[in-house]
């Protein structure tokens, strides 16, 4: 025999895990974009030095460096390279 109650609470339960966890993943996702963008800044960064050696020029890799170049793209890494420019 079925108790209604106890069925009742399972979906009960299960609805609010589903929203709980919709809740949650969307904060996760934003970091989660952040942190690849940011990876990809640090590659840039890389290839960057990697072909500025060449010509003499170096740009420092860090989080903060990296986190720039990977959100505003090619704006962010021209930014940094004028300021590397200006306060060398």
């Amino acid at each position: 025999m079925v108790n209604v109650g106890v069925v009742f609470a399972y979906v009960i339960g299960i609805v609010l895990l589903f929203i709980f966890a919709r809740l949650f993943l969307t904060p996760l996702k934003t970091i989660l974009k952040l942190v690849l963008n940011s990876l990809m800044g640090a590659a840039a960064i890389l290839l960057a030095n990697w072909a500025g050696s060449l010509f003499g020029f170096h740009m420092a890799l860090n989080i903060y460096t990296a986190f720039i170049v990977g959100t505003l793209g090619i704006p962010g890494f021209i930014l940094l390279a004028i300021l590397k420019l200006i306060f060398k």
